[in-house]
């Protein structure tokens, strides 16, 4: 009787250790879609970018010229992606408004150019983009960061070298977007 008992037991405990690591794999997968989510706003922000810098070359090629090297540091975001390689394309990014911003001051005629606007339109709506993905992976990180602190699921985690994720800061001088509107 007393073998049925410990079997039953480890039973028990290898279906609740199973059941935990499932859970924690899928908090897992939503970290990593929410990192890549912010991958895909960002990439469809540098396109717009992107096109405001082509706008430029008819301007200044100079100014294009550096702004394109910028423009070539970028790198993919994906799931796996970390809190520090997503903040420093967002600092690429605001060197590219930057530079955006000081031909604009010079050339104010670009200001009235149709395509402008239109990528203007595409930079911000895809700044707001990268803005809301990035707080859903902060709420995402906050409930499997929780996840694998807490006893018991942290022995789990621990078992399975589960890792906390870091958050995506806001630089208290960044708490906006630049603006590329003059």
């Amino acid at each position: 009787m007393g073998i049925i008992i410990a079997i039953v037991i480890v039973a028990l405990l290898v279906l609740w250790v199973i059941s935990v690591q499932r859970k924690l794999v899928g908090a897992d997968e939503l970290c990593s879609n929410a990192m890549s989510t912010i991958g895909v706003q960002q990439e469809s922000r540098w396109d717009a970018l992107t096109g405001m810098v082509e706008l430029v070359k008819s301007y200044n090629e100079h100014e294009y010229n550096a702004l394109r090297d910028v423009i070539a540091q970028r790198r993919p975001i994906d799931g796996r992606s970390t809190a520090e390689e997503v903040d420093a394309q967002e600092n690429l990014m605001g060197q590219v408004a930057a530079g955006l911003n000081v031909v604009i001051e010079k050339y104010p005629d670009l200001k009235a150019n149709e395509n402008y606007s239109k990528a203007m339109d595409a930079v911000d709506k895809y700044t707001n983009m990268v803005r809301t993905s990035k707080m859903v992976f902060n709420d995402t990180a906050t409930k499997y960061n929780k996840m694998i602190r807490q006893i018991p699921d942290s022995l789990v985690a621990s078992m399975f070298n589960f890792q906390t994720r870091d958050y995506l800061k806001t630089e208290e001088k960044k708490t906006e977007m630049p603006s590329l509107k003059i």
